[in-house]
């Protein structure tokens, strides 16, 4: 398996992964039963940005996008979303995405990454992220509504680089 750029001919194999991963209601707050179109918008993201895939054999596995989590003064902290085919989740593949995002992120030039929306039951990538080194700084209440635990917690994670600020 190997990580490298999404090419716009990938978007054929990673939007069944997208679909499924919404549809599936319990890690994304995308609307479900998005035209191919519309969450190819969503996810094929421009630079400064970027989109990646996992790739094993010539099957896309897994997929991420990622650049800036907000525009103009806050463009120096990145973000970035994650989604492993759900009948290759628990191989690494994850990890490898989320590896390959923070090296890109720290060469980019970016100071840390904050995520917006982790929800709180996917202790799965919220072990993942602790492990890379993220923390949650804050848990919004009831932020997400779950197909089976209702409304549970959006953790807002960080992970920052040693850089300095201005003037140092």
């Amino acid at each position: 398996m190997f990580v490298r750029e999404a090419a716009e001919q990938d978007w054929p194999q990673i939007f069944p992964i997208f679909a499924a991963i919404v549809a599936d209601g319990r890690t994304y707050v995308y609307p479900e039963d998005l035209p191919s179109e519309d969450a190819q918008a969503l996810w094929m993201t421009t630079p400064p940005g970027r989109t990646t895939v996992a790739v094993e054999g010539d099957r896309i596995v897994g997929t991420a996008t990622m650049g800036p989590n907000r525009p103009g003064r806050g463009s120096h902290i990145a973000t970035g979303s994650f989604m492993v085919d759900m009948s290759s989740q628990g191989k690494g593949i994850g990890r490898a995405l989320g590896e390959e995002f923070l090296t890109w992120a720290r060469s980019a030039g970016y100071h840390g990454v904050q995520f917006n929306a982790v929800v709180e039951t996917n202790t799965a990538a919220v072990r993942l992220w602790q492990d890379l080194g993220f923390e949650i700084l804050t848990t919004v209440p009831g932020a997400f509504d779950h197909p089976e635990h209702g409304y549970v917690g959006l953790h807002i994670m960080f992970h920052g680089f040693s850089v300095s600020s201005p003037g140092e």
